[in-house]
């Protein structure tokens, strides 16, 4: 010990044989003799005001653990404050971890650090302080809204890991503002504005937009308007997509309306798909929509198929445009439509046009016209179609009376080709006269049976 601190010691017992020693050493603080005063805060242990000394003296280390043992707020800001102007960081962490666990404190230690421009090691703080026990909501907000300023390449990870610490409406601003446009989807998710996050993904496409995360947001949305939005989005940047999202969004969408849009787009072929799953609705727009395509694309059998299993759709005005396709499956199914809804006379003349002869026989046979087959009779007559007639006679036997074809086969020398027409109608004839006459001789009998014998009384006959 050097002369100058013996004499000192010496004056200090002196001093405080007369006076406390709290007085002592506060009166040494404020004159700056901070080695007396650190002499007299030990001996009475005020733990405070020696931390609080100790920075003066620059020995952080001793500040810090004389703060631990005042354990007060008070004391750890004006040693972590200390500590931060002396560039001391580590010992300015230890403090400030017991400063932000208190809310209230929060603020005011990171203006100090932000004021002075120590961005990068607030930041490194607040990281530290979330394993704490006592960590609030309050310092993951901070955080996070630090990231966004300053670190935004990792606030993304932050908000995956503790986005139900944060309070979200605050860092959605800070988001917005920092224009990190994917976490601001994110947030909108977790705070269910799902209006918000797919308006904001169309609105960004290059950095929000996820295929999975908006599938599965567009379907939770409130308004319905947004999923035609979403429709024109994905034409505009996934149109190859499309038919995902149209599953995804089938239930809430008016098929009719969807047809329309993509009608009125050029787009029908690229969605044949989701006609296609949504087609067991038998929805009318849906089904001519398909047809229509199945057309285009000389998918005949795809069309019957279609037209057989869903009838909800305009069979006449898709019967007229077939009539005229270029292939013949095509007219075909235009005769059958016409079938179908009873224009017999049309089905059967487009069905002679296309030499569909067994068609036509069998369609004048369904429809139980007696002179629309006669007159089939005739034209296969007049065509020349020997084969053909004798088919009509058994195709259209019910509805052809025998004394015309008769008269068809005697004039045009088919007479041969017709009798085995007429044998079969000779024996029907004949089954029925026999039937008759059973009949008449059963009723003679029962009648016979019946007649009651004459009454006698006396010589009277009654």
């Amino acid at each position: 010990v050097g002369v100058g601190d013996r004499c000192l010691s010496v004056m200090l017992i002196k001093i405080v044989r007369s006076k406390p020693h709290e007085e002592v050493g506060d009166r040494c603080y404020e004159e700056g003799m901070y080695e007396a005063a650190k002499l007299l805060y030990s001996n009475v242990s005020n733990f405070a005001r020696l931390a609080s000394t100790l920075v003066h003296l620059g020995e952080y280390q001793a500040a810090v653990d004389n703060s631990r043992k005042a354990s007060s707020t008070r004391t750890w800001k004006e040693v972590c404050f200390a500590c931060v102007d002396g560039q001391e960081f580590r010992f300015a962490q230890l403090c400030g971890l017991h400063i932000v666990i208190h809310a209230d404190e929060l603020e005011e230690l990171m203006c100090y650090y932000q004021d002075r421009g120590y961005v990068e090691e607030l930041i490194s703080l607040l990281e530290a302080a979330l394993g704490l026990e006592r960590a609030h909501m309050g310092m993951f907000t901070e955080l996070a809204i630090l990231y966004s300023k300053f670190k935004p390449q990792k606030m993304l990870e932050h908000l995956e890991l503790f986005w139900s610490h944060v309070n979200i409406p605050k860092v959605l601003r800070a988001a917005e503002q920092a224009h990190l446009w994917a976490e601001l989807v994110f947030l909108y998710d977790k705070y269910e504005e799902y209006d918000n996050a797919v308006l904001t993904m169309m609105s960004h496409p290059t950095e929000a937009w996820k295929e999975g995360q908006f599938k599965d947001i567009i379907t939770k949305v409130a308004n319905v308007e947004l999923c035609y939005r979403a429709l024109q989005f994905y034409l505009d940047y996934k149109p190859l997509l499309i038919n995902d999202l149209l599953l995804v969004l089938s239930p809430r969408l008016d098929h009719t309306r969807t047809v329309s849009f993509f009608s009125k787009a050029g787009q029908l072929s690229l969605v044949k798909p989701y006609l296609r799953s949504v087609q067991s609705h038998n929805n009318k727009s849906v089904n001519e929509a398909l047809n229509h395509l199945l057309t285009e694309e000389e998918d005949y059998q795809g069309l019957r198929a279609s037209i057989d299993a869903y009838d909800n759709f305009d069979n006449i005005s898709l019967a007229q445009r077939l009539e005229k396709h270029q292939l013949m499956e095509f007219r075909r199914i235009a005769a059958y439509l016409y079938k179908g809804n009873n224009w017999w006379a049309q089905s059967v003349e487009l069905c002679k046009k296309d030499h569909l002869y067994k068609d036509a026989m069998q369609h004048a046979a369904e429809s139980r016209d007696a002179e629309l087959a006669q007159k089939l009779l005739q034209w296969f007559l007049e065509e020349g179609k020997r084969e053909c007639f004798a088919a009509s006679l058994f195709t259209c036997y019910d509805l052809l009376r025998p004394d015309m074809v008769l008269e068809l086969a005697w004039r045009h020398n088919l007479v041969d080709l017709a009798m085995p027409y007429f044998i079969q109608v000779m024996r029907e004839y004949l089954s029925k006269v026999d039937k008759l006459d059973a009949l008449e001789s059963l009723r003679k009998q029962e009648e016979h049976v019946t007649e009651p014998a004459p009454f006698r009384c006396g010589r009277w006959h009654l």
